[in-house]
């Protein structure tokens, strides 16, 4: 592990080949169920470190000394939730330099953060320890990057029912549906965006019920799957050799899709 990488986490810039667009409504990044990964162990484990690459241009984001030393757990748990995405699209972090637009990732209350690119100091909040894992970290960058949850998605009625009546009363505005740009891609319930069946649970009975069979797992926390990645290609415009080469990685078991909102034009999402 190299310490110094770590630290460039101080100040982290967002890149890709996507021109830089701005304005988005905020996501609520919501919380569940999830595997506690033993991020140090990892992080030792991922022998030497790839240089960064990046496009010219593009935004950048920081993250705050809250979250300790080169060597702090949580620290490294964002690091690993930053390489699952940078390490497999083209979508990169780099150090920031001066750059205006970036993400401000800080231990604020709880986990989330706001939809694509907003412009100026864009908060993505990371609280301890709850939101430290890193498919936590990788769901709400992902956010950031112009992904909307699995199950908001335009489709999703043809393959889940949300159950309102089991809903915390003020948390439905999270189970919305949006018109959304689905990139040509199947629902997957076991998107790294999608929620668990007891999210915003009011009495321990499902909020979000699969359909044609209620028996289908949903709402992993372990990390972006390939089919993420994918999308995260495709958004960005990464070319079909990256593309063809994330689609065939299995590291994961999940998949995701979904971006842009309502009439929220996309070109105002990316980065």
């Amino acid at each position: 592990m190299d310490p110094a990488l770590i630290l460039g986490l101080l100040s982290m810039a967002v890149r890709s080949c996507a021109s830089p667009v701005q304005n988005s409504p905020a996501v609520d990044g919501g919380q569940a169920g999830i595997k506690r990964q033993f991020a140090v162990a990892l992080a030792l484990k991922r022998g030497p470190r790839q240089k960064v690459s990046c496009c010219a241009g593009g935004p950048v984001c920081s993250l705050s000394p809250l979250f300790g030393t080169a060597v702090d757990m949580d620290r490294i748990t964002i690091e690993l939730g930053i390489l699952d995405i940078s390490s497999r699209t083209c979508v990169k972090f780099v150090p920031r330099t001066h750059e205006d637009d970036f993400l401000d990732i800080q231990p604020h209350s709880g986990c989330w953060s706001y939809l694509g690119r907003t412009g100026g100091a864009q908060t993505l909040s990371l609280q301890s320890p709850g939101c430290m894992w890193s498919g936590v970290v990788s769901h709400e960058l992902m956010h950031a990057l112009g992904f909307v949850h699995e199950q908001s998605r335009s489709d999703r009625n043809r393959y889940v029912t949300i159950k309102w009546e089991n809903i915390v009363e003020g948390q439905e505005h999270n189970f919305k549906k949006y018109e959304t740009n689905n990139l040509k891609t199947p629902y997957d319930y076991g998107s790294i965006m999608h929620y668990g069946r007891y999210a915003f649970s009011e009495d321990g009975d499902p909020t979000i019920v699969p359909k044609p069979d209620p028996r289908t797992p949903i709402g992993q926390r372990d990390g972006p799957s390939a089919t993420d990645l994918h999308k995260i290609n495709l958004l960005y415009n990464c070319g079909e050799q990256r593309l063809s080469s994330v689609s065939s990685f299995s590291g994961h078991s999940a998949q995701w899709s979904t971006i842009a909102l309502d009439t929220q034009p996309l070109s105002t999402l990316i980065w």
